[in-house]
């Protein structure tokens, strides 16, 4: 079945999930503190583990959440990708919307009070 395509959406489908199973897997691995300390002792050694293409390994490099999701990564994958580098939520939505952490924020809590 095909899907229509919404605009700015990356549909995470049966495709992207085959697209991004390396990437997923990778990010999954995350869950245990040694491999944390092992991407980031050498993200590009890690990476090699992993076998992410090369458009992956430069949105990794780029730390582009957007073209992570674009490669065929999961969001609830990304977020532990997110967490080596100090990012939360908040910091994955601005860069989802092209907004600064703070103007997300501000509209996060403007629609709360609305």
């Amino acid at each position: 079945m095909k899907h229509q395509a919404i605009f700015g959406t990356t549909l995470f489908d049966g495709e992207q999930a085959q697209k991004g199973y390396a990437l997923n897997k990778m990010c999954f691995s995350f869950n245990a503190s040694t491999n944390r300390q092992d991407f980031k002792s050498n993200e590009g050694q890690y990476m090699d583990r992993y076998e992410l293409t090369p458009a992956q390994r430069q949105a990794v490099t780029n730390r582009d959440v957007l073209d992570l999701i674009h490669q065929g990564g999961n969001i609830y994958y990304l977020a532990k990708f997110a967490g080596i580098l100090g990012l939360d939520v908040q910091d994955l939505g601005a860069q989802q919307t092209g907004m600064t952490r703070e103007a997300f924020c501000n509209k996060l809590l403007a629609s709360a009070r609305a």
